[in-house]
């Protein structure tokens, strides 16, 4: 009984408002996730933070819902040819490993300092994650689009060229996303990396997607697409894992779900209009953006321990109000870029399909 009422503290009330607006951040989070490759789950945990959903059932029950939508965005994207399955599961394998012992890492903390001790943690690592990955995507795309290199084809980063020179007898795997064979032994830390990430903030994507790359060398599009591969081995062995802990609400995962899958469809066929650089800048805009939703939380949990000194209920509530507004901004701003690409990319596509037929006649 006294482990039922624990898992039962774990879960918060659903009214309709609730139940309405968490379907919602799903097909925002969704439509973002078939565009970018990520889980989604850099806006879907804090979504449900707001809410009052602890931090690691947040993760543990984003987690959950990722495996199977991811499924659906890959076989989308593989329609399409981004998708390299070899890679994907390969960087899946070590993905699992990571998963398992950052899970081992959250639940640690939630036993020692309870729920603010974990929101704490979560949301710590989301503005150094945010912070370092999102402004490098941000800098690289804006540097590429000032350039005039959007039109162009991507260039190997050096590092890449490097590890695709290098040759590990009896380890090296032909990958077609990287159009080289590299010795799978580089492919284990960056999976390792990308499980433990995932199972800390429920999104993986982060490192996944940028480690792909830059470090091994796939294109933007192959390389978003691919991680919705490893998000799916991720996510099954991940939910398990947590589930057995009584960790995940399947009722927060389900209705996400559901919103998620009609969202995460609509953005898999917008990666067909656009650029490569279109896709870094709206994984920037949006990590940038939700950087600062997660920041002004930290300063609460860290009065909830007793790390500093205790903040009056008013200040917390506008703080807390404040990042719930900020969330909901970067959910806007990244349904809007991506819908905008959609549109823009559809016009100049018919345009230069008009233009074709006039030029044959």
């Amino acid at each position: 009984m006294h482990d039922i009422a624990q898992h039962a503290a774990n879960f918060i009330t659903l009214d309709t408002l609730n139940i309405v607006y968490l379907f919602l951040v799903g097909f925002v989070g969704g439509l973002v996730s078939g565009f970018i490759g990520s889980g989604g789950a850099f806006v879907l945990t804090p979504a449900m933070m707001s809410l009052g959903v602890p931090g690691l059932v947040a993760v543990a029950s984003n987690m959950c819902h990722k495996f199977p939508k991811s499924l659906v965005g890959a076989l989308k994207r593989a329609k399409y040819g981004q998708v390299d399955v070899k890679l994907g599961v390969v960087l899946g394998i070590s993905a699992e490993a990571g998963v398992l012992y950052g899970a081992g890492i959250q639940e640690k903390i939630k036993a020692a300092f309870g729920d603010a001790g974990s929101n704490l943690y979560v949301s710590a690592c989301f503005v150094l994650v945010l912070a370092v990955v999102g402004g490098f995507v941000l800098i690289d795309a804006m540097k590429s689009r000032g350039s005039g290199m959007q039109n162009a084809a991507e260039k190997k980063t050096r590092l890449s060229l490097w590890i695709q020179s290098i040759n590990i007898p009896g380890t090296m795997v032909y990958f077609k996303s990287l159009n080289a064979r590299i010795s799978v032994l580089f492919t284990i830390p960056l999976g390792f990396a990308t499980g433990i990430l995932a199972s800390t903030i429920a999104v993986g994507g982060f490192i996944g997607v940028p480690s792909m790359m830059y470090v091994l060398g796939a294109p933007s599009l192959m390389a978003s697409a691919t991680e919705l591969v490893i998000a799916f081995v991720m996510g099954l062995g991940g939910s398990f894992k947590f589930a057995l802990h009584g960790l995940v609400d399947i009722r927060l995962a389900m209705i996400i779900l559901a919103g998620s899958l009609f969202g995460i469809q609509l953005g898999a066929i917008g990666t067909t209009y656009v650029k490569p650089f279109m896709i870094k800048i709206v994984m920037g805009v949006i990590m940038v953006i939700v950087l600062f939703s997660r920041a002004l939380m930290v300063p609460v949990y860290m009065s909830q321990l007793g790390l500093i000194g205790k903040l009056s209920e008013s200040t917390s509530k506008i703080l807390s109000s404040t990042s719930f507004a900020i969330m909901i901004f970067a959910l806007a701003v990244g349904a809007f870029i991506v819908l905008r690409s959609m549109w823009m990319g559809h016009r100049e596509e018919q345009q230069l399909a008009v233009e074709t037929v006039k030029s044959i006649a």
